[in-house]
């Protein structure tokens, strides 16, 4: 059964760090576009980043870049979501996903991509206080 888990969200001030985790069990991520997301409460989901370990692709939206660093270890067949100086708008429900096609490298974050892939998980809150 292929699932995926996140953990690693708890309550953090403002320019504080919280490192999220998202253990994949059932198949291999090592080749596969895995992805980080973000909702908060009457807002759209936000895609936040991505990465492709197998060509070493990394992609982060606007409102993360420089803050966030995704990376991903595939030993252990789990993806991070390091983040540092968080704010008050980043607080949401974290979800990690995984895009079931067979893409490489930019393909990964190309188009409408935060709409075709896959959740798996329960998602980790993470909630930052002024």
């Amino acid at each position: 059964q292929v699932q995926l888990v996140e953990s690693g969200g708890g309550s953090v001030q403002t320019g504080g760090s919280l490192r999220l985790s998202c253990a994949a069990s059932g198949h291999n991520i090592s080749n596969v576009c895995m992805g980080w997301f973000r909702q908060a409460p009457g807002k759209r989901r936000e895609g936040v980043a991505v990465i492709y370990s197998a060509g070493g692709n990394t992609f982060y939206a606007d409102s993360v870049k420089g803050r966030f660093t995704v990376s991903q270890d595939n030993a252990k067949n789990t993806v991070y979501l390091q983040m540092n100086s968080l704010k008050p708008e980043d607080t949401a429900m974290y979800y990690c996903a995984e895009e079931d096609r067979i893409l490489e490298g930019y393909d990964c974050y190309s188009g409408s991509w935060w709409s075709t892939y896959h959740f798996r998980g329960q998602g980790t809150q993470v909630t930052v206080s002024p």
